[in-house]
């Protein structure tokens, strides 16, 4: 069997996931692999046989999406072009994490593929959604990666076609520890955004950031660039995370039994949806980035236990390969 297995390059769940699950596709097919997108600070640690910059979602430096950037720094034209030219028919199965172009390329040529992604839980009707709907956010979810044949992945069991998430064997190999300090991972506010908050919480934090390329500290708040060993040095010994309301990084600190505090995108529809979920089991979360909420999380001891099995190579034999 040949397998094309296409992911999007947007945010680091997918290429996190995509970590995990192409080496078992390898055991049981030949597998090329296909990313779009510019927007990932996480690398890949397997071949990527195509790559195309494709279309991303963009963001300002205040937590929100920019409509602007996503106008003028995606190029529309190059993307349907892409869409045009790519040449799926030689696939016996084409598996597909949210990536628009191949999406839209099997909708156009009428080809079977399955989308294997988190956003395909929210297309089920069981899925924790805010209370306030959002058509646009709605449309965007169902329109961007067009998929009839959807396993989709969430914190819990929604649906019967709902999977519990992918969890890296690189976190699942870690020994958490508790050793006073929080980490922070909110690419959508600016360095200087998140110090001016945090900085009057008086614990160590060390925020990730991508706008930075050197270590830098600033009274209690210690600034890294964007290092997947060195995070996950941290991430094994702090005691919270605070981040954006993604899927896989809350996923993951929810696996390691860390206390969560998540901050959804704003106008990212998606992750006011996850927001939703996590709001559901206790976890704490805000629009904003608020310097009395943090607190009181931080002097908290807010925890959810989950059990997040290692049944991924299952799903893949059971669910995917027989499609």
């Amino acid at each position: 069997m040949k397998v094309l297995y296409a992911f999007q390059g947007t945010g680091n769940g997918h290429v996190a996931r995509a970590q995990e699950i192409i080496p078992l596709l390898k055991k049981y097919a030949f597998v090329d692999t296909l990313i779009s997108g510019h927007q990932s600070q996480l690398k890949a640690d397997f071949p990527i046989d195509f790559s195309h910059r494709g279309v991303s979602l963009l963001y300002n430096k205040t937590g929100g999406i920019s409509y602007k950037k996503i106008l003028f720094e995606n190029n529309f034209f190059e993307a349907v072009k892409k869409i045009q030219q790519i040449k799926l028919n030689q696939y016996d199965l084409i598996i597909n994490d949210y990536e628009p172009l191949t999406a839209w390329a099997c909708k156009m040529r009428n080809l079977k593929m399955l989308e294997l992604s988190h956003q395909a839980s929210m297309s089920f009707k069981e899925t924790p959604k805010p209370d306030k709907k959002d058509f646009f956010g709605e449309f965007i979810l169902k329109h961007y990666c067009p998929s009839k044949d959807k396993i989709g992945f969430h914190f819990d069991n929604y649906h019967p076609q709902i999977k519990k998430p992918v969890i890296r064997r690189k976190i699942r190999n870690l020994n958490p520890a508790k050793k006073g300090f929080y980490i922070v991972y909110l690419p959508s506010f600016s360095d200087e955004n998140i110090t001016k908050v945090i900085s009057q919480i008086p614990v160590e934090w060390r925020v990730f950031s991508k706008y930075t390329k050197i270590h830098t500290q600033i009274n209690n708040v210690e600034i890294y660039p964007i290092d997947e060993t060195h995070f996950l040095e941290c991430f094994e010994s702090c005691d919270g995370i605070l981040c954006n309301a993604g899927f896989e990084g809350p996923a993951e600190a929810l696996f390691m039994d860390k206390k969560l505090f998540v901050i959804p995108i704003h106008n990212q529809y998606e992750q006011e949806c996850n927001a939703s979920a996590l709001d559901k089991i206790g976890i704490p979360n805000s629009k904003t980035l608020d310097a009395k909420e943090i607190t009181d999380w931080v002097y908290s001891d807010i925890h959810f236990k989950v059990n997040y099995p290692d049944d991924i190579e299952d799903i893949i034999l059971n669910d995917v390969l027989t499609f």
